[in-house]
Formats: structure tokens, sequence, C-alpha cells
């Protein structure tokens, strides 16, 4: 039993239709379509707030969509990391590039271009993605704020809350076009990087996020037994599927990985580990 299959039980039970769900949900009736065929994951439910939205107009128990998902997702994602990963949109490399302050433009695109979704290109990615994200969070339930994104994107209310829904469940891997043009665009005015310290500075559109920039410092700092091991960490090591054949080195490497203000679940720690045995990001021995 998925998503989708509890989803088309209860509509069917409660003689509902899918627009009714989609104005339930404030979201699209082709939204909704997507999440019913599989065409698309369902989001994840510390991204979104959707899933309260559908189980209240489903009459199901709080959480029970958002387990459904959990575990799907986990699944899906599972599979994706044996995948081979290809380079970011064109789209969006020419977006973070034209955004960038004038003064560092050349230095940047001769990086991108010289190593292809190399490190810098994901800091910098990542980091956006967080800017925005942390955003578009808080102002999701802001209906005055979602008015002006849409006007600004020239599109309607739930389209607009669509998007941005999608796009709060987005990664670097899997950044649309639709991302760039209705969202990232309007919201980053731009940035700049100290390709020394790697310090970045983001500033957003005024009209859309008043404030200081959102400035990012990368300082090297001894390990500190003090505070433990992260509880997502913790987590990962008890998953038996997740750490799977975890070896010594693969341990020491992930357990000394330390956060100062967001805290990792166990899927960014499985993550960390599809990357660290991946040799693309790595460097051979004639590189």
């Amino acid at each position: 039993m998925d998503v989708s299959s509890i989803i088309k039980k209860r509509l069917l039970e409660l003689k509902l239709e899918q627009k009714d769900l989609a104005a339930a949900a404030e979201v699209t009736e082709s939204y909704i379509s997507q999440l019913l065929t599989r065409k698309k994951l369902p989001p994840a439910p510390d991204r979104t707030d959707i899933y309260e939205k559908l189980d209240k107009a489903l009459k199901l128990s709080n959480g029970e969509l958002a387990k459904l998902a959990l575990a799907q997702r986990l699944y899906a994602l599972k599979r994706n990391l044996e995948e081979p990963r290809g380079a970011l949109l064109k789209e969006t490399r020419k977006l973070i590039l034209r955004k960038c302050v004038a003064a560092r433009q050349k230095d940047v695109r001769s990086i991108f271009e010289r190593q292809p979704f190399g490190e810098l290109e994901q800091l910098v990615t990542q980091k956006l993605l967080d800017v925005v994200s942390g955003v578009a969070r808080s102002e999701l339930d802001n209906q005055a704020w979602l008015n002006e994104v849409a006007k600004l994107g020239d599109k309607s209310h739930e389209h607009m809350r669509v998007i941005i829904l999608e796009f709060l469940d987005t990664d670097i891997f899997n950044i649309s076009n639709e991302d760039c043009v209705s969202f990232l665009d309007p919201l980053l005015a731009r940035w700049d990087i100290d390709l020394t310290t790697f310090d970045m500075e983001f500033t957003l559109n005024q009209r859309l996020a008043p404030g200081e920039p959102k400035k990012f410092a990368f300082v090297e700092k001894e390990h500190d037994s003090r505070h433990g091991d992260e509880a997502g960490f913790t987590d990962f090591l008890q998953d038996s599927v997740l750490c799977n054949d975890l070896s010594k080195e693969e341990l020491e490497f992930l357990s000394k990985l330390k956060f100062t203000t967001k805290r990792p679940n166990r899927l960014f720690f499985y993550r960390a580990l599809q990357v660290l045995r991946d040799p693309l990001h790595f460097l051979t021995a004639e590189g």
C-alpha cells in the first residue's frame, strides 16, 4: 500500500473527486493527478504542508500519509543513488552564473567549466537552495506573499503553491527549469563568493524577502567529543538497511562530520556514504 493507493481508496469511499482534493490542499488538479498516477514521487513530509491537508480532507489519522510517503521516498532514494548522476541542467548553471557578482563571474565560470558539477558548483547550488528554501518554507502560509510571487511569475495562486512545494522537495540533482524561471530567478538578486575562504553572500529580492544578505562562513574547528554523536547519525547506524557493509574507514569519516545549525537526519548520512563510495567525486592519481 502506498500514498497513491490510499488516496484513491479514500476518494472512492468518500465519493470525492480529484478537484475536491486539490481545492482542500490548495494545489492544482494536475499535481494531485501526478501523485495518483505515480508520475510524481510523494514529497518529503518535513518539506511540505500538504499531508496535514490531505489527511483532513480524506479523514485519515494524522500522519498516516506522511509515514507512507517517507517509506516510498526511502526506497526510491536507495534505488536512485545506485545510478550515475548527471550534471546540473544548463538553465540552472546559467542562472547561477548570471546572478554572480560581475567581479567574480569570470573566475567562477572558469571553475564550473573546468570541473562540471564539481565541489564549487555543488557547494554554491546547495547553499542557494538552502537560502531560498528557508524563505519559501517560512512564507508558505502567507497568502499575500504567495500572490506576489505568483504575480511576478505570471502564475495562478495554486500553480505557484505547487511550484514552491516541489521546490522545497528538490535537491541539487533535480532542479527543474520551472524552479529556475518561476521561483529562483525572481527571488535571488545576486550572490558572491570569496574563492580563497569560500565565504558566501546571497542577496535576495527585497520586494519578496526584505532584510540583510545571507552570509555563510566556513571555519575549521577541532572535534569536540562533548557534543556526542549526531542524532541522525545514530539513527543511521541503527538502520541495518541504510548502513549495509559500512567499512571502518567509512564509519570514521561519517562520524567526524559536524554541524553548527541544521541537524541532519539518517538519510543525509546515507547520501554522504554513497558520495564517498563514488569514485567520480575523487581525483585520480593522474588528476
